[in-house]
């Protein structure tokens, strides 16, 4: 047994020992969402579009969260269970369907899409005044890891955390993880980044990260946030946010940047070759080749007025290497303001401007129905060959019912295409259908 396990153990002995103690099931609260998630993917430049993906699924995602029990010290329990159900099997797996399964199913030995698959964890918790430790299934959304939520079942990790706010305007978090269940699997498995292709696959099971958020005023939040990756690399980020009223409307600003650097046998040329490598570029006998070296920045400035909503941005990636981020390769979201539907922008070298629109029909009697189209152009991606770009072009159309039997019954499409010569020409749908219970 694992400290880890061992210590969740010893947590949920103490929590069970206090459950009947007010609090704990006062402020239970428990609800099931249900998730019903087509997606269709065509490639445009591969040979008879042999990585085409059409899959359709129904996903349950039970959630629980405690209250705390009584006293000095407080004890909680929260649990997720979460089951995907195959509706369409997205192909045979094998040359005669054009069809690839494994968009949204695990895949089993045969290559096909599992007709079902489930996941879930526990977290045990424990509150001293206004600070929270909490051990055992995570869900972070941190500008140093985010988990990844962007199929039929979202992402879990497994560790531990602590969130403090002893101090007014103040949160401080810190913690370490250990191993992940990805969107689209049941396995626990190691903590990697992208790698150059061809790499052999290894993980790390020690990723630390620690940092606050510092509310200056009301419309000003500051930020810092280091994460490591044991091997991998180290990660400082700096942000800033900030909300403006001009005139009828508020211009919300948003500046953040990263440096990346070499962490542990990323930094030697043995241990790179062991796997622990990052994707990136490097001229040919480069001794440096795969070492982490990064230092992404951007500026993302949003204007609202009454129903419209009018961004543009602006991200630069410098450095030798790709921006680092938890990457197991089957799903992952780093925290830039270019990870969008399908590419994410953070090639070695890229430069990206973006420009968003964004409608809300409440004011011409469509209260729920929002509209918000995406363009996104990048260029200057280090490449042997040259240089490279691509663009991409999302469309976003959800409705949300306000009244009646089935109010908060929510409708999404998502649309969009990929473009350049960086990667596979893509186009791709989205179609979900969701809806949350309350059970508790």
């Amino acid at each position: 047994m694992n400290k880890s396990t061992l210590a969740l153990a010893v947590a949920l002995a103490a929590v069970a020992q206090q459950a009947s103690a007010g609090g704990f099931i006062e402020d239970s609260k428990a609800t099931l969402g249900l998730r019903n998630f087509y997606y269709d993917r065509n490639d445009k430049n591969t040979a008879n579009n042999s990585t085409e993906a059409n899959e359709w699924g129904q996903g349950f995602l039970f959630n629980y969260t405690s209250g705390f029990t009584e006293g000095t010290v407080g004890f909680g329990l929260d649990a997720v269970g979460l089951l995907g159900l195959k509706l369409d099997a997205g192909g045979d797996g094998d040359s005669s369907d054009s069809r690839k399964p494994g968009q949204l199913f695990p895949l089993d030995s045969d290559g096909k899409a599992v007709d079902d698959y489930s996941k879930g964890g526990v977290t045990a918790k424990v509150r001293v005044s206004k600070t929270e430790g909490r051990l055992g299934t995570l869900q972070p959304k941190l500008p140093v890891v985010t988990f990844n939520d962007g199929r039929l079942l979202p992402q879990l990790f497994d560790g531990g955390q602590i969130t403090s706010n002893e101090i007014d305007n103040l949160t401080l978090t810190a913690g370490q993880l250990e191993h992940t269940k990805t969107r689209s699997s049941t396995d626990d498995i190691g903590l990697r980044i992208a790698a150059p292709s061809g790499t052999t696959v290894v993980d790390s099971n020690k990723f630390y990260f620690a940092g606050g958020d510092y509310k200056i005023t009301k419309d000003l939040v500051a930020q810092y946030y280091y994460g490591n990756l044991e091997d991998f690399y180290k990660q400082h980020f700096l942000g800033l946010t900030h909300n403006w009223a001009i005139g009828p409307g508020a211009l919300k600003s948003d500046l953040r940047y990263f440096d990346s650097s070499s962490d542990g046998k990323n930094s030697s040329a043995a241990g790179r070759a062991e796997g622990y490598a990052s994707s990136g570029y490097w001229a040919a006998g480069d001794a440096d080749r795969g070492e982490v070296d990064n230092q992404t920045w951007s500026a993302l400035f949003t204007y609202t007025l009454g129903s419209h909503a009018l961004s543009g941005g602006y991200q630069q990636v410098e450095g030798s290497s790709a921006f680092p981020f938890l990457n197991q390769g089957d799903g992952s979201t780093a925290y830039l303001i270019t990870d969008r539907q399908i590419g994410k922008f953070l090639s070695a070298g890229e430069r990206t401007w973006l420009a968003e629109y964004a409608y809300d029909f409440t004011k011409v009697g469509v209260p729920g129905l929002k509209a918000t189209v995406t363009y996104l152009s990048g260029d200057n991606i280090d490449a042997a060959g040259g240089d490279q770009k691509e663009w991409e072009r999302d469309f976003r159309l959800d409705y949300t019912l306000q009244e009646g039997a089935l109010k908060g019954l929510g409708f999404s499409w998502r649309n969009a295409s990929l473009r350049g010569n960086a990667a596979t020409d893509q186009d791709e749908n989205r179609l979900i259908v969701s809806y949350t219970l309350s059970l508790l």
